[in-house]
């Protein structure tokens, strides 16, 4: 008998805590501890939490790692534990209808993981699993063996750009920083929405790049502005932060080169415009989050007057690695000017969804239909939005476009943090618009004109097209309105604003002058514009759809044709989706 031991991974990401992994998790302790598993089998049994995996539309996903074989199962629930430990654990046999089918090999196989490795792979709240991956080895390297100077060279040479928004050289914003005689310094890491995972699943390459970029820039203290909901993020680091102490990665005298560096907390508050760099310095001195004027910049004068380098969670995850394996390895990565990798959340209509990691340059329909795995229900691709909110809409006719900063620029749009959304033919692209535009006129600071009173007038005039009562000024007008927010709007969030609506508008014109002129929503979504009636020929008079509407708009007799009282109906499609005779038309 094999003494090697068994290992059992269980994803406890957000999304894998969000389907059970914590009780599969209790479970798997529960049977291998309470039920002399270990003494049945003759050898040392493991379940143990790890990050996200990715693939989050099959949590919860388990790792078996049994005599050198990985198996991996999926959508994972408590009841199901008691039979993989007896069949699998115990008995040495895969069940094989619960494990991972071939769109588990397809989602990973073309991504390029690096800052994403390790999640999944090793216990976040773990130091000792992060250290036999090599961690903190670049710390040591860049404190023992190399200047601030050789850092920031090597970030350079890798092409490294903030992952964050708008992709700023990272080594040339640390050389302008480091340039700068002013002290103290600060560094502050961004932990926002789309790098919950990083936090999750491998906080101690976060720590490591922050404690990287401390000696780089010279500054002694770094901040961690993350917003407190995040409660496992949150949770993560600070056992990473106390362990990193006890070890003496961070603290005084760092690995002996009398290097001090500690890391401190700022919690932000639920606002979108703290991912602007000059509106979360205002938030971490305690006032409220709004953009200030640039120049002078934050590199120069940010924190308290400070010299302060801002960076998100991901660039600072790329940090050790570009440090350990040198920054050609990173800029072999990637396209000429965009190098490395960037992780995205894909969601929307795709039948993979999760969190990926890419390598600059991939193709979008290499993104949707091979890691994506295509649509859901075999529909037709209609567009995809990338990049947050304020990014831009990208039609199907630019689906073998590169992902990459210039690439988006030319058409409109923006890497941003890392958002991607696909919409298939029932999506309306204008009511589409109209939801981006309603959470940016409400993240709105209002502190310039251009983005308090642009914001509000787009929604206003994207609503009333979505209405049926716009006409064709309000086009020009929204055109307008694009242009004098882009040049004049203070910060990213006003300037990006227009994107959604000068991207769809001009790839999905057609889409709005048959909302403006033909008063009707090609996809049938917008509510205002929906007719529905009974098609004589096709009902057969069962009266279902009389019982299910609320509004009792609906009238006729058993067997005998129905009809839909236009004044009374409220648009609610309860008839349309349960008339089992397709009679009901929607136009």
């Amino acid at each position: 008998m094999s003494s090697q031991p068994i290992e059992i991974k269980v994803c406890l990401g957000t999304s894998g805590s969000a389907a059970g992994g914590e009780e599969v998790l209790r479970m798997f302790q529960h049977r291998i501890s309470e039920q002399g598993i270990e003494a049945q089998i003759g050898r040392r049994c493991t379940p143990k939490k790890v990050g996200c995996r990715g693939f989050c539309s099959r949590d919860v996903l388990v790792d078996i790692i049994r005599d050198g074989n990985k198996t991996t199962y999926q959508s994972v629930t408590p009841i199901m534990v008691e039979r993989i430990v007896q069949d699998h654990i115990v008995g040495g046999t895969a069940i094989a209808e619960w494990t991972v089918t071939d769109e588990y090999a397809s989602f990973h196989e073309k991504q390029h993981k690096i800052v994403l490795g390790p999640c999944g792979e090793i216990d976040p709240e773990s130091i000792d699993e992060y250290i036999a991956m090599q961690g903190y080895l670049a710390a040591r390297k860049a404190m023992t063996r190399m200047t601030p100077d050789d850092v920031i060279d090597e970030v350079v040479r890798s092409g490294l750009r903030g992952r964050g928004g708008s992709g700023f050289l990272t080594g040339e914003k640390w050389k302008v920083c480091r340039r700068e005689e002013q002290h103290p310094k600060y560094i502050i890491c961004n932990v926002g929405e789309v790098n919950r995972p990083l936090a999750e699943g491998n906080p101690h390459a976060i720590i490591e790049g922050l404690l990287i970029g401390g000696y780089a820039i010279c500054a002694s203290k770094g901040y961690l502005y993350i917003r407190e909901r995040y409660h496992r993020s949150v949770e993560r680091l600070r056992i990473a932060i106390e362990q990193a102490r006890e070890k003496g990665f961070i603290g005084p005298n760092v690995f002996g080169t009398g290097f001090d560096f500690e890391i401190e907390f700022s919690f932000g508050t639920e606002a979108f415009i703290c991912g602007e760099e000059t509106a979360l310095m205002e938030s971490i001195e305690g006032k409220r989050a709004m953009p200030r004027v640039r120049p002078p910049f934050p590199a120069v004068q940010g924190l308290w007057g400070k010299p302060t380098v801002i960076n998100n969670a991901e660039t600072f995850s790329n940090i050790p690695i570009i440090i350990g394996r040198g920054g050609e390895w990173f800029s072999s990565i990637g396209t000429k000017e965009s190098k490395g990798t960037k992780v995205f959340t894909l969601s929307g209509k795709v039948r993979n969804n999760g969190l990926v990691e890419i390598p600059m340059g991939m193709s979008f329909r290499d993104i949707v239909y091979g890691i994506g795995g295509g649509i859901e229900g075999d529909k037709a691709l209609k567009a995809i939005q990338v990049g947050g909110p304020s990014g831009g809409i990208i039609p199907t006719s630019m689906l073998d476009l590169g992902l990459d900063y210039e690439n988006l620029a030319k058409v409109g749009s923006i890497v941003g943090s890392g958002g991607m959304v696909v919409f298939d033919e029932d999506d309306c692209i204008v009511s589409v618009t109209k939801f981006y535009m309603e959470f940016l006129q409400r993240e709105s600071c209002g502190k310039c004109t251009p983005c308090r009173v642009g914001t509000r007038r787009m929604l206003e005039l994207l609503t009333k097209i979505t209405e049926g009562t716009g006409g064709d000024e309000d086009l020009r007008t929204l055109e307008r309105l694009s242009g004098v927010m882009a040049a004049t709007s203070l910060c990213g969030l006003g300037r990006s604003a227009p994107n959604p609506f000068l991207t769809s508008f001009s790839h999905f014109k057609d889409e709005y002058l048959a909302h403006i002129r033909d008063r009707k929503c090609p996809a049938g979504v917008c509510t205002a514009l929906i007719i529905f009636s009974v098609n004589e020929e096709q009902c057969k008079g069962c009266g279902l759809c009389k019982r299910v509407c609320p509004a009792k708009a609906i009238a006729g007799e058993v067997k005998k044709i129905h009809l839909i009282d236009p004044d009374r109906c409220i648009k609610c499609g309860a008839c349309f989706r349960a008339c089992k005779f397709k009679a009901i038309k929607k136009q």
